[in-house]
């Protein structure tokens, strides 16, 4: 019978070996008889704590009052009160007898006085830590003896341990027995175990055994002169040697002496309850307290509380211990930024906290919080992600970015929102270097294409700046469809200047890329024209361009010429200047800022209006008013052009189409190969820039061996020019022939034809008459080449 209510209070019989912890070093103290040590689990290798007590007579009161310890421990669970894990009682035989060994598993924890050596704080942070303490020991024996009836009857500096998370914690519960002063019947000691607790911490009428003046007291009578030993302990230093040193009151400091007297109030019933301790007293009304009561209580909070408080908390962290605030405060932040209870400027106290932990620490406790918040639908959320992303990016690993937060970032490119698709853009420049090329030619460039012919000027603007510094991590097919047309057919098209000029410059940035003949006949033409911008800043690019290009050519030719051909198609990035200076340009310009309201609106189809255009530099927006002339000319092949984004989510990361796949590129060579996702139908606004930046490419046709008059041909360019303001450079690679131009010669040319010694021959096949039934009248007779002498009749018949 013994053994089974042994059991059933203990735990498991088997032996040490079978005990599921592995037992480490002792600790030099703990309180009374107890052994107190450090330990693993068997399973996983998680720190723990073991707690010891062993007996030479299995019917030794320090062994009965040790199960009497265990018991309580097991069944009385509060925050502020040890953690219970697991208990055993083990019996060993050796030659003198046997020897019984009580074993308590609980959460890993320190002894008080060892915490407090190992911090050695000073002054007011010490100050702070030791009223934080204070509240959470005084909280757990208000609930000890006010919600429970309890009374614990030994509190000391021995019987408090200090968990990992620096929390204070109450045990030692040996002694621990009801309270029945309402009980008019009861005659034995209240206390059963009361000779276990030294004389030097007993209250006066314990250390007498008054067990009826006991009964007549209040249940906090005797833990509260506790708590007064326990708040001289830890301002003394020292251990308490006899009761009359408690009048020692020197170091205790000024906002506490009043409580602590009370405390040790030599008339029981006059004492201090435990739970007014915690109410009245100025001493607990600090930075660290109420920081730390916040979190914890951060759920019953508004948004407004939360919104002020995460917003100073970062110049807060300063002036606490840097221990207790990466012990504590620390995993309370991460815990409420996960689960939704904490503000978006949270997010900066966390990565500030995080920035004084090691590497393996920051990967370990700040990378999973912020990777699972990108899975947040909160735009605050998001925004604060992308505005820090500078800080955390370079941690995260590739596979991270390219499986588990690029899906998430990517809705932020169709979001309604212009700021969040800025910073969207913006934070690629981190990502892209990591993303597979399956997310990098198969979803990001199909965002770019859609967001340079954005609302937004400085979205444009950054669109472009993005695509020439993320050049090097295309792949030549991906560089040879994609960067002339983005950056010639769209950029140098931008009705914004800076959106010109970033063009201009991303051309010179991917220089190396481009072999002669694109050079010559692609580019050169492209960028010539922007000579006479109405902006400088454009036209000074504009002229270092064309001299890089131009050394480029020159270089090439003499290579050529000298017979080394192998390296002639293009050069190093390297050796041509203006390029050192790449990614510097690249985020100094990614700080540009633009909204349509800071231009003009743009007139409609061949009208010109003025512009007043806004330009940023890195230190901040500088407002440039350039009153140019623009003119927006419209196409009907626009009409088949994919509209830009739409989007319609307000709340979410937006949707968009998850089917991105491996596929063939087609041989089309233009940036309209990344095809965006359908949208709908843009504003008549938009479809102007559009149709300025969308301006279809094509290669002029050859005359007609029929001639024109000069003044026709005047005519017919001058109207050309109306129609199309890009025209002229906005022509493809041409097909190099290896034949010579046959000139043709006729007696007919006229001697100021520019186009007549290159006019095509005469076509050699017939055309063939429409067939019946198609068209509107009678059929059209077949063209005569040549010049037809036209017979006419007068009206009197004479031929």
């Amino acid at each position: 019978m013994f053994n089974f209510l042994k059991g059933v209070v203990g735990g498991s019989g088997g032996g040490q070996k079978d005990l599921p912890y592995n037992i480490g070093d002792p600790y030099p103290s703990a309180w009374s008889s107890w052994s107190h040590f450090r330990g693993t689990s068997k399973d996983d290798g998680s720190p723990v704590s073991i707690f010891s007590l062993s007996g030479s007579n299995p019917q030794d009161g320090r062994l009965a009052a040790g199960r009497n310890g265990v018991k309580r421990l097991r069944t009385v669970r509060h925050p502020n009160i040890l953690s219970f894990l697991y208990s055993t009682e083990v019996e060993t035989v050796d030659g003198s007898g046997t020897k019984v060994t009580i074993y308590i598993v609980t959460e890993p924890a320190m002894p008080l006085s060892e915490k407090i050596k190992e911090l050695s704080l000073e002054g007011t942070q010490r100050d702070e830590y030791y009223a934080w303490g204070l509240h959470q020991i005084a909280k757990a024996v208000s609930f000890l003896n006010n919600d429970c009836k309890l009374v614990h009857g030994n509190v000391c500096l021995e019987s408090v341990v200090v968990t990992q998370t620096l929390d204070w914690k109450l045990h030692a519960f040996d002694v621990l027995s009801e309270y029945d002063g309402t009980s008019g019947t009861a005659t034995g000691p209240m206390l059963p175990y009361e000779w276990l607790v030294g004389s030097q911490y007993k209250s006066v009428e314990l250390a007498k055994s008054d067990w009826v003046a006991i009964r007549k007291s209040p249940p906090w009578a005797i833990d509260s002169w506790g708590l007064g030993c326990l708040i001289y302990e830890i301002f003394s230093g020292m251990k308490l040697g006899k009761t009359e040193e408690l009048r020692n009151t020197a170091s205790i400091p000024k906002s506490l002496l009043p409580d602590y007297q009370r405390l040790l109030s030599s008339t029981p019933s006059r004492r201090l309850n435990a739970s007014k301790l915690i109410e009245n007293s100025e001493y607990f009304q600090n930075k660290l307290v109420d920081t730390i009561h916040f979190m914890e209580i951060l759920s019953l909070k508004d948004s407004v509380e939360k919104d002020t408080f995460f917003r100073k908390l970062p110049n807060l962290t300063e002036q606490l211990p840097r221990q207790i605030v990466l012990k504590k405060l620390f995993p309370l932040l991460t815990s409420a930024l996960e689960y939704g209870s904490a503000a978006a400027p949270a997010l900066t106290a966390l990565l500030k906290i995080g920035s004084w932990l090691s590497a393996e620490e920051y990967t370990l406790k700040v990378l999973p919080t912020i990777i699972k918040l990108f899975a947040s639908n909160d735009r605050a959320i998001r925004v604060a992600l992308l505005q820090h992303i500078d800080q955390y990016g370079e941690s995260l690993s590739a596979r991270v970015v390219d499986e588990q937060v690029y899906p998430h970032v990517a809705t932020g490119f169709v979001d309604t929102s212009s700021i969040l698709r800025e910073l969207t853009l913006k934070s690629m420049l981190i990502m892209a270097p990591k993303l597979s090329q399956r997310n990098l030619s198969g979803s990001l460039l199909k965002y770019l294409s859609k967001l340079q012919v954005d609302e937004e000027p400085a979205i444009r603007t950054n669109t472009t700046i993005l695509l020439g510094n993320i050049a090097s991590f295309l792949n030549d097919g991906t560089r040879k469809r994609v960067l002339i047309n983005a950056f010639t057919v769209r950029a140098l098209r931008d009705t914004f200047s800076p959106a010109r000029g970033a063009g201009v410059m991303a051309l010179c940035a991917t220089s190396s890329y481009y072999d002669t003949t694109e050079i010559a006949t692609r580019i050169l033409p492209n960028i010539v024209v922007l000579t006479i911008d109405p902006d400088s800043d454009v036209r000074s690019k504009v002229f270092q361009a064309v001299d890089q290009f131009m050394q480029i050519l020159k270089q090439s030719n003499e290579k050529s010429n000298a017979g080394d051909t192998a390296h002639a198609g293009s050069l190093g990035l390297a050796s041509m200047p203006g390029n050192a200076g790449l990614l510097e340009w690249a985020m100094s310009s990614l700080t540009l800022k633009g909204k349509p309201s800071d231009q003009a609106p743009i007139a409609a189809s061949n009208s010109v209006r003025p512009v007043t255009t806004t330009t940023a530099a890195s230190s901040g927006l500088i407002e440039t008013p350039s009153m140019a002339p623009v003119r927006v000319s419209s196409s009907s092949d626009f009409a088949d052009a994919p509209a830009p984004p739409s989007p319609t989510s307000t709340d979410g990361w937006g949707e968009i189409e998850n089917g991105i796949h491996e596929e063939q590129y087609s041989d089309k060579d233009g940036w309209d190969d990344i095809e965006p996702l359908e949208e709908p139908k843009p504003s008549s606004v938009l479809a102007n820039i559009q149709a300025a930046q969308k301006r279809p490419v094509s290669q002029p046709k050859p005359q007609a061996t029929s001639l024109r008059s000069k003044s026709t041909v005047k005519a017919v360019a001058t109207k050309d020019e109306d129609d199309d303001l890009w025209g002229s450079i906005a022509v493809p690679t041409p097909k190099i022939a290896s034949k010579s131009l046959k000139v043709k010669t006729s007696g007919a040319v006229e001697d100021d034809d520019p186009w007549a010694a290159i006019a095509a021959p005469p076509p050699t096949t017939k055309v063939k008459p429409l067939s019946a039934g198609r068209g509107r009248g009678t059929k059209a007779a077949a063209p005569k080449l040549g010049a037809q002498r036209i017979n006419r009749t007068s009206s009197s018949g004479m031929q």
